[in-house]
Protein backbone atom coordinates (compact mmCIF):
# COMPACT_ATOMS: atom_id res chain seq x y z
CA UNK A 1 0.00 0.00 0.00
CA UNK A 2 0.85 3.20 -0.79
CA UNK A 3 -0.73 5.14 2.07
CA UNK A 4 0.66 9.22 2.62
CA UNK A 5 3.66 8.64 0.15
CA UNK A 6 3.55 12.06 -0.94
CA UNK A 7 7.57 11.85 -2.02
CA UNK A 8 10.29 9.21 -2.77
CA UNK A 9 11.93 8.73 0.58
CA UNK A 10 15.15 8.30 -1.51
CA UNK A 11 15.80 5.11 1.15
CA UNK A 12 17.64 7.68 3.79
CA UNK A 13 16.10 8.83 7.05
CA UNK A 14 14.07 11.94 6.80
CA UNK A 15 17.85 14.03 8.39
CA UNK A 16 20.38 12.06 6.02
CA UNK A 17 17.26 13.45 2.78
CA UNK A 18 17.42 16.85 4.24
CA UNK A 19 20.62 17.30 4.55
CA UNK A 20 21.41 16.21 1.14
CA UNK A 21 18.46 17.88 -0.87
CA UNK A 22 19.90 20.71 1.33
CA UNK A 23 23.72 19.97 -0.05
CA UNK A 24 22.58 19.30 -3.35
CA UNK A 25 20.62 22.08 -3.64
CA UNK A 26 23.50 24.43 -2.91
CA UNK A 27 25.37 22.74 -5.22
CA UNK A 28 22.90 23.44 -7.83
CA UNK A 29 22.75 27.29 -6.88
CA UNK A 30 26.14 27.89 -6.96
CA UNK A 31 27.23 25.79 -9.70
CA UNK A 32 23.87 26.30 -12.02
CA UNK A 33 24.17 22.26 -13.03
CA UNK A 34 25.00 18.60 -11.23
CA UNK A 35 24.99 15.57 -12.80
CA UNK A 36 23.06 12.82 -10.38
CA UNK A 37 20.33 9.95 -10.63
CA UNK A 38 17.10 10.48 -11.94
CA UNK A 39 15.06 10.32 -8.70
CA UNK A 40 17.26 12.14 -6.74
CA UNK A 41 16.91 15.06 -9.77
CA UNK A 42 13.04 14.82 -9.23
CA UNK A 43 13.24 15.23 -5.62
CA UNK A 44 15.57 18.66 -5.80
CA UNK A 45 13.52 19.79 -8.69
CA UNK A 46 10.19 19.99 -6.39
CA UNK A 47 13.00 21.29 -3.10
CA UNK A 48 14.47 23.60 -4.93
CA UNK A 49 11.67 25.71 -7.21
CA UNK A 50 9.95 26.98 -4.04
CA UNK A 51 13.11 27.90 -2.87
CA UNK A 52 14.00 30.16 -6.19
CA UNK A 53 10.47 31.55 -6.02
CA UNK A 54 10.95 32.19 -2.20
CA UNK A 55 14.08 34.26 -3.80
CA UNK A 56 12.07 36.72 -5.96
CA UNK A 57 10.67 38.49 -3.34
CA UNK A 58 13.62 39.68 -1.63
CA UNK A 59 12.73 40.44 2.09
CA UNK A 60 14.47 39.82 5.31
CA UNK A 61 11.58 37.07 6.18
CA UNK A 62 12.26 35.38 2.75
CA UNK A 63 15.75 35.54 2.97
CA UNK A 64 15.43 33.51 7.00
CA UNK A 65 12.84 31.06 5.16
CA UNK A 66 15.50 30.25 2.68
CA UNK A 67 18.19 29.78 4.91
CA UNK A 68 16.79 27.57 7.01
CA UNK A 69 16.44 24.89 4.45
CA UNK A 70 19.99 25.79 2.62
CA UNK A 71 22.61 26.51 5.50
CA UNK A 72 24.98 28.31 3.04
CA UNK A 73 25.18 32.03 2.71
CA UNK A 74 27.19 31.98 -0.03
CA UNK A 75 24.25 30.26 -2.10
CA UNK A 76 21.76 32.40 -0.27
CA UNK A 77 24.25 35.60 -1.56
CA UNK A 78 23.69 33.76 -5.41
CA UNK A 79 20.36 33.30 -5.30
CA UNK A 80 18.87 36.17 -4.21
CA UNK A 81 21.67 38.42 -6.44
CA UNK A 82 22.03 36.86 -9.95
CA UNK A 83 19.10 33.64 -10.32
CA UNK A 84 16.71 36.22 -8.25
CA UNK A 85 17.05 38.63 -10.89
CA UNK A 86 17.52 36.59 -13.91
CA UNK A 87 13.89 34.27 -13.18
CA UNK A 88 11.90 37.81 -11.79
CA UNK A 89 9.52 37.48 -15.23
CA UNK A 90 9.43 33.45 -15.29
CA UNK A 91 6.60 31.89 -13.45
CA UNK A 92 8.16 28.74 -12.29
CA UNK A 93 9.77 25.74 -14.42
CA UNK A 94 13.28 27.38 -12.90
CA UNK A 95 14.99 23.73 -13.23
CA UNK A 96 15.35 21.39 -16.33
CA UNK A 97 16.04 17.62 -15.86
CA UNK A 98 18.07 16.14 -19.17
CA UNK A 99 18.92 12.00 -19.03
CA UNK A 100 22.16 11.37 -19.67
CA UNK A 101 22.13 7.25 -19.59
CA UNK A 102 22.93 4.66 -17.19
CA UNK A 103 25.56 4.34 -14.39
CA UNK A 104 28.60 2.28 -15.22
CA UNK A 105 28.10 0.06 -12.01
CA UNK A 106 24.79 -0.38 -11.01
CA UNK A 107 22.99 0.57 -14.04
CA UNK A 108 21.43 3.38 -12.36
CA UNK A 109 19.51 6.06 -14.80
CA UNK A 110 21.79 9.44 -14.37
CA UNK A 111 20.50 12.92 -15.80
CA UNK A 112 21.80 16.32 -14.78
CA UNK A 113 19.86 18.87 -13.51
CA UNK A 114 20.08 22.29 -14.85
CA UNK A 115 19.26 26.35 -14.11
CA UNK A 116 16.84 27.05 -17.12
CA UNK A 117 17.99 30.59 -17.55
CA UNK A 118 21.77 29.54 -16.92
CA UNK A 119 22.43 27.29 -19.93
CA UNK A 120 24.50 29.09 -22.57
CA UNK A 121 24.61 26.02 -24.94
CA UNK A 122 20.80 25.63 -24.81
CA UNK A 123 20.75 29.15 -25.48
CA UNK A 124 22.66 29.44 -28.40
CA UNK A 125 21.47 27.01 -30.37
CA UNK A 126 20.01 28.55 -33.09
CA UNK A 127 16.72 27.30 -35.08
CA UNK A 128 17.88 25.61 -38.31
CA UNK A 129 16.29 26.49 -41.86
CA UNK A 130 13.17 24.95 -42.32
CA UNK A 131 13.94 22.72 -45.83
CA UNK A 132 11.20 22.27 -48.31
CA UNK A 133 11.05 19.26 -51.02
CA UNK A 134 10.57 21.23 -54.60
CA UNK A 135 10.09 20.14 -57.67
CA UNK A 136 13.29 20.10 -60.39
CA UNK A 137 10.87 23.13 -62.37
CA UNK A 138 10.66 25.14 -59.66
CA UNK A 139 14.15 24.94 -58.38
CA UNK A 140 16.04 25.42 -61.79
CA UNK A 141 13.71 28.73 -62.54
CA UNK A 142 15.04 30.87 -59.27
CA UNK A 143 19.04 29.49 -60.96
CA UNK A 144 18.10 30.39 -64.19
CA UNK A 145 17.44 33.77 -63.05
CA UNK A 146 20.22 34.11 -60.88
CA UNK A 147 22.30 33.07 -63.44
CA UNK A 148 21.35 35.76 -66.16
CA UNK A 149 21.80 38.01 -63.48
CA UNK A 150 25.14 36.94 -62.99
CA UNK A 151 27.39 37.97 -66.08
CA UNK A 152 25.41 41.36 -66.76
CA UNK A 153 26.86 42.69 -63.41
CA UNK A 154 30.11 41.23 -63.95
CA UNK A 155 30.96 42.62 -67.27
CA UNK A 156 30.93 46.07 -66.19
CA UNK A 157 33.60 45.30 -64.00
CA UNK A 158 35.30 43.50 -66.10
CA UNK A 159 36.21 46.00 -68.92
Amino acid sequence: MRHNKKFNHLGRTASHRAAMLSNMATSLIMHKRITTTVAKAKALKKYVEPLITKAKTDSTNSRRVVFSYLQEKKAIIELFSTIAEKVGDRPGGYTRIIKTGFRANDNAPMCFIELVDFDENMAKTAKKAKRTRRSKKSAEAPAAEVAAEAPAAEAPAAE
